[in-house]
């Protein structure tokens, strides 16, 4: 087999994205469009990457790091001229080269290599990977022979009505002889309107040389499409998604509603898990098997167990084990663990916090930079106050301890195995095991001072 490279095309500044990020850096389920492109290209093992970079360039590298060689485009003239940008790197070598651009995150590694392969069956100088369109308006048009063979590119405005006809567009992907491409960009003009050097003149260079030019025709025009603006940015990830979802339901996930659940590209899902409607998964979450996922939760960069119960919840970058159940409206935030069969209840928040083995967060309860042993049960409105104003400090909780509803445990404290606290108690030292802390004034009860409210009048 030949040798093999690839040139993204990433030096754009992305101008009618009406945005200060660069435009291959815009997401698309949860990822930058130029790595989305750069994971599909690794799939191919080709034996060089080099990304051409302009505008942003320092995020650009920052983001693909040492996954790529790098080119400078210092002016922004045109895709013909970008390429030509990466002539020090590859202009001498012997092999297949695929261009591609840095905004198509939805093209696959399945056709990419079918690209290669067919450029490589058909010994053609160029391939130009095609598809067919619904409305091709505004494509530039793969026009063919009577045999089929391509005989030129023709863009919308320079069509002839026969031309306009044609359903056949160039997706601005290409594989050339690598030999062939840089030989033929030293040819390339910039006698047009805009002078630029466009890449496409290429094509009609190598057909002047009568050398074979083919073109591929993928299977979808949507894996094809180009982010130029908001609009194809909220396309993409629309797409992006549904192809994200289906791969989960074809390993065994359930979806109430897959169009109203957004699930970003790194997400591992467990089979037999069930996904509710307007549920976001992000980052790097990984969700094991037979978990149920209720409507309107958020998780982000967090591993879930098995047999994991979520409702209505936010959860970020916290681990739950097995058996475990959250919400609803519960705030697990950083840093917090939970182990097997621990229960969670409605609007409680954690940070910092581990809650062991068959321990119970009832409800309306804080517990921040904590350590929780097995079975304790927290009552309602219970709260760990583990900031002073400066520093943060730690509360520990043993096995089996009771603590009584609106408990406020002034941190740092040490509450030990098999005590319990006073419903309503601020506790600010130790209690030890077996014993009760109680720390509240005692009630006074005013005889018949209630007729005199206001109420009672």
């Amino acid at each position: 087999m030949k040798n093999r490279y690839a040139i993204i095309l990433a030096a754009g500044q992305g101008s009618r994205m009406k945005s200060s990020l660069y435009k291959v850096l815009h997401p698309v389920a949860g990822k930058p469009m130029v790595e989305h492109v750069m994971d599909q290209i690794e799939k191919l093992h080709v034996d060089e990457v080099v990304t051409i970079v302009g505008f942003g360039s320092d995020k650009v590298k920052e983001q693909l790091g040492e996954r790529s060689h790098y080119a400078l485009q210092t002016e922004q003239l045109g895709t013909g001229h970008a390429v030509l940008a990466a002539s020090d790197l590859l202009a001498d070598k012997d092999g297949t080269t695929l261009v591609i651009c840095g905004d198509t995150p939805l093209l696959t590694a399945e056709t990419l290599t079918a690209l290669f392969d067919h450029h490589e069956k058909e010994e053609a100088k160029a391939t130009i990977l095609s598809a067919i369109a619904k409305d091709p308006t505004g494509y530039g048009r793969v026009i063919r022979n009577a045999e089929g063979h391509v005989e030129k590119i023709v863009e919308q405005k320079d069509a002839k009505a026969s031309e306009l006809a044609v359903t056949e567009f160039n997706t601005g992907t290409y594989c050339f002889d690598n030999q062939s491409l840089f030989n033929s960009l030293q040819e390339v003009g910039n006698h047009n309107a805009q002078g630029e050097y466009y890449l496409p003149d290429v094509i009609g260079i190598l057909k002047q040389q009568n050398e074979v030019v083919s073109a591929f025709i993928m299977d979808s025009e949507d894996d094809s499409m180009g982010v130029n603006d908001r609009v194809a940015l909220a396309k993409a990830n629309q797409l992006m998604f549904q192809r994200i979802n289906l791969e989960h339901m074809k390993n065994g996930v359930s979806f109430i509603n897959p169009n109203t659940t957004y699930i970003e590209k790194e997400v591992t899902i467990g089979k037999d898990t069930t996904i509710e409607a307007g549920v976001l998964i992000k980052g790097q979450t990984v969700i094991g098997e037979n978990c149920w996922i209720g409507a309107h939760s958020e998780i982000r960069n967090s591993q879930l167990g098995d047999y994991v119960e979520v409702t209505s919840s936010l959860i970020e970058n916290a681990t739950l084990k097995n058996h475990i159940d959250v919400g609803p409206y519960a705030h697990l935030r950083p840093n917090t663990v939970i182990a097997d069969h621990a229960h969670i209840g409605n609007f409680v928040e954690t940070k910092n916090a581990t809650i062991g083995e068959g321990t119970k967060v009832g409800h309306l309860t804080y517990v921040g930079d904590a350590t929780l042993g097995q079975d304790i049960n927290i009552g309602c409105g219970t709260v760990f106050a583990n900031y002073d104003g400066k520093n943060k400090h730690h509360t520990t909780v043993g096995d089996h301890v009771f603590i009584g509803s609106n408990t406020t445990i002034v941190s740092p404290v040490v509450l030990n195995e098999c005590s319990a606290t006073a419903a309503g108690s601020t506790i600010t030292e130790d209690v030890p095991s077996y014993d009760l802390g109680i720390a509240r004034g005692r009630q006074t009860n005013l005889k018949e001072y209630a007729k005199k409210l206001p109420y009672n009048q």
